[in-house]
């Protein structure tokens, strides 16, 4: 494989490697490299989603119209996520069928050096995060390093002690033969303020009928 074919593999699969084998292997397929042409298409439900504190839900209300997380707590949410490969950045949109409106969330991740990935989230990018990825019991753990935010040129990165820890699980679930995933963002003092968890079925599509 030459170097510009390597460069356009999934970031996932590159920061990975060889331990994208200790992976399940329909986990190892979601995080693989999509083909030119080719989408894969996730459709599931989230048993929960969304902030449960209600005096947050005015903050969380600025990032929905940011794309970046949506206001409320909600159960039983159908989605929908999108993902290709685009030139070795893995691009995703999802979509929340909330009550009485759909909520788009689009992102894309990138790989740094030292196999650190960087995720930026919304229409315009605006939450930057950077993360490492790890394989445990046979599941993607996404753990943060970084979270900051952009407008036009003007960058703010959160103070460590300030940061959230955001945390992502995908793994199969053998007993429903579905994939699972779970997201939570924990802030200091605050503890848990938002996450999603749920399961969905997916399939790699051509973009044309």
């Amino acid at each position: 494989m030459t170097a510009a074919e390597t460069a356009s593999r999934s970031p996932y699969e590159r920061a990975l490697g060889e331990r994208i084998a200790e992976l399940h292997p329909k986990t190892a397929w979601y995080f693989r490299t999509i083909p030119d042409g080719q989408v894969g298409v996730g459709t599931g439900v989230f048993t929960t989603a969304g902030s449960r504190h209600r005096w947050l839900w005015p903050v969380f209300r600025v990032a929905e119209a940011l794309g970046v997380a949506f206001a409320g707590w909600e159960q039983d949410v159908p989605f929908r996520i999108e993902n290709r490969t685009i030139d070795g950045t893995a691009v995703a949109v999802r979509h929340f069928e909330l009550p009485g409106r759909t909520w788009v969330m689009p992102d894309t991740v990138t790989l740094g050096a030292n196999r650190i990935l960087r995720n930026e989230i919304g229409p315009h990018r605006t939450v930057v995060t950077t993360f490492d990825i790890d394989v445990r019991g046979g599941a993607v753990v996404l753990t943060i390093r970084r979270v900051g935010m952009r407008f036009g040129r003007l960058r703010i990165a959160a103070p460590r002690f300030l940061s959230p820890r955001i945390g992502l699980i995908e793994r199969w679930d053998e007993d429903r033969e579905r994939h699972h995933v779970n997201m939570t963002i924990d802030a200091p003092l605050l503890g848990r303020v938002y996450e999603y968890t749920g399961f969905f079925e997916y399939a790699i599509e051509s973009e044309t009928p």
